[in-house]
């Protein structure tokens, strides 16, 4: 059964609407490289109690090779069935849509079977086809689910794409938000202007996905030219790889992000910030070695808070970059006050119960 936006409800498009923290979830692994069933239930429960207000599986930092070795049901049926049984607050719930057409689509209908709410649309299979072709595969996806769009920088991955394709991609009825990830503010400014452009900012939500500019992103008003009148859009949440460690603390700094905005006056301290939760994300990210290290740099970070038990990825070629492990040793020392180790070793028992 497909899923138009107007089936969805009010309380979680509300939500998704206003905009809200929602973590890219990672995949917990055993040293066997098997799915660690225990931990995975254990990360659900973490992101909910940090006061994420959705979670996004099945996406990049999930691991899009999830999908070769048979998880990718089992791993969005666990995260749901997780979410469900120990909250009863809404929480949106994106499932990350990969592959060509056919194959994203039956992703779509799994998704919705499962009770998720939008699919977060990966574009990086359809590398070489022109926008007309890329369009028509958006539509054709978009008839089963609503559409969460993926500009999805091109150092891992991710096709270039014009304002106009993005204007093109806001028209599609079933589109509901856009996370924004080039990790370039030229290529974030066509997302906006596209949107714009479509006359689709009251419907198409924006979200950042720009782990390089976090803070700014969230806070700063961004104006558009159109006909000869100014459009003012603004990014109303994240979906972020970033947000999948120090939650809690992330929950926090949106909050008071969400507020100066509201309030039309931004800090030099709050603006500040960005530099340092972007100082933070080179090392998770491994900046240094061209983004290599950028889920098992996740990983790590969660290893050490006990949540995780090892970095293991799919593939034994990924994993941490020369000079990670020491990056992310820096970073924990010189920003100790943005983690949320605290909160995390209190909880901890709870959620591996």
């Amino acid at each position: 059964m497909s899923l138009h936006r107007s089936r969805l409800d009010p309380d979680i498009l509300r939500l998704l609407a206003e905009g809200t923290v929602i973590p890219a979830h990672p995949l917990a692994l055993t040293e066997a490289r098997t799915l660690d069933t225990r931990r995975q239930r254990a990360l659900t429960r973490y992101y909910v109690d940090a006061g994420a207000g959705g979670l996004a599986v099945g996406v990049h930092t999930t691991q899009f090779a999830i999908r070769d070795v048979g998880l990718y049901e089992p791993v969005l049926r666990l995260a749901a069935e997780t979410a469900r049984a120990w909250t009863e607050r809404p929480l949106v719930m994106i499932a990350g849509l990969a592959g060509d057409t056919a194959q994203a689509v039956d992703e779509a209908r799994t998704a919705v079977a499962l009770g998720y709410h939008a699919g977060l649309l990966s574009l990086a299979a359809l590398k070489g086809r022109d926008e007309d072709a890329i369009v028509a595969h958006c539509e054709a996806v978009a008839a089963e689910i609503p559409l969460v769009g993926f500009y999805l920088q091109v150092a891992v991955g991710g096709l270039r794409l014009s304002a106009d394709f993005w204007r093109r991609f806001a028209a599609i009825d079933n589109v509901v938000a856009i996370k924004m990830a080039p990790f370039d503010r030229y290529r974030t400014l066509d997302v906006i202007r596209g949107v714009a452009e479509a006359g689709a900012l009251d419907r198409v939500t924006l979200y950042t996905g720009n782990d390089d500019h976090i803070v700014l992103d969230l806070v700063l008003p961004f104006d558009v030219r159109i006909g000869g009148r100014t459009v003012r859009a603004t990014i109303k949440g994240g979906l972020l790889g970033h947000w999948s460690v120090w939650t809690a603390s992330a929950v926090a700094l949106f909050e008071r992000c969400r507020a100066a905005r509201a309030a039309g006056t931004v800090d030099a301290d709050l603006l500040a910030l960005d530099s340092r939760v972007t100082d933070c994300n080179a090392a998770f990210f491994d900046v240094a070695n061209a983004f290599h290290g950028c889920i098992a740099g996740c990983h790590e970070v969660l290893r050490r808070q006990g949540l995780l038990a090892g970095t293991w990825c799919l593939d034994p070629g990924e994993g941490l970059g020369p000079g990670q492990a020491e990056a992310i040793d820096r970073v924990l020392r010189e920003h100790a006050d943005l983690s949320d180790d605290a909160f995390v070793r209190a909880n901890l028992e709870r959620w591996l119960a």
